[in-house]
């Protein structure tokens, strides 16, 4: 099932220049920022096959990437740290990611379409939409900036921290991520608030 571009055209026709959509990567993971992305669509070039990122290969991930970097009219990234989610914990890291992302658009939207039911303040009218990310075109672009740039961030910690194999599984805890941890304790690309890596912390300190 692909996205369309309805709930953008509505807007649109009722005045609202610039419609963007924005998705989040990276709540779940043992290690690693989340991220999230803003996309404004040109109204005039709707890259055909937006899908929610989670549908698509990873091939058709990056087809789609190229085309929407291409045609997109603006796009924004914005992420926090595990440093960060450890701090203010991974609700308000991803809203915060989500802000950053909007902050970084090229151009103010005058609507922002969130994925799910938990939408960011933010200086313009804001609108949540549950498995927007399947249903509506920014927001499945979103996810698809969101998706791709956040596995290359996290192929590009793998090499510097080789012993966890975060290019394989991006964060998440895999059987091969857990022991991982086990063998080596955690790293500083990790959440050390996360249960499975504060428990093998908390381990790792009590040694003598």
């Amino acid at each position: 099932m692909f996205a369309d571009f309805s709930h953008e055209a509505r807007a649109i026709a009722q005045g609202c220049q610039l419609v963007a959509g924005v998705d989040e990567v990276g709540r779940g993971p043992l290690a690693g920022p989340v991220l999230a992305a803003a996309v404004i669509l040109d109204p005039q070039a709707i890259p055909e096959g937006l899908a929610d990122s989670k549908l698509l290969s990873a091939a058709q991930r990056d087809a789609l990437l190229k085309i929407i970097l291409h045609q997109a009219l603006g796009i924004g990234i914005g992420s926090a740290s595990a440093v960060e989610i450890d701090r203010i914990n991974i609700r308000q890291a991803t809203l915060l990611a989500m802000r950053r992302a909007v902050a970084a658009l090229p151009l103010r939207p005058g609507l922002v379409l969130v994925d799910g039911n938990d939408p960011p303040r933010l200086p313009c009218r804001c609108e949540a939409i549950i498995g927007g990310d399947a249903l509506t075109s920014s927001i499945a672009a979103a996810s698809i900036v969101a998706k791709v740039t956040r596995d290359r961030m996290m192929a590009r910690l793998g090499q510097l921290y080789p012993a966890y194999g975060f290019a394989g599984h991006v964060g998440y805890g895999t059987a091969r991520h857990r022991a991982a941890l086990k063998e080596h304790g955690p790293c500083p690309a990790h959440r050390y608030s996360f249960a499975p890596v504060k428990g093998v912390w908390t381990r790792a300190e009590s040694l003598p």
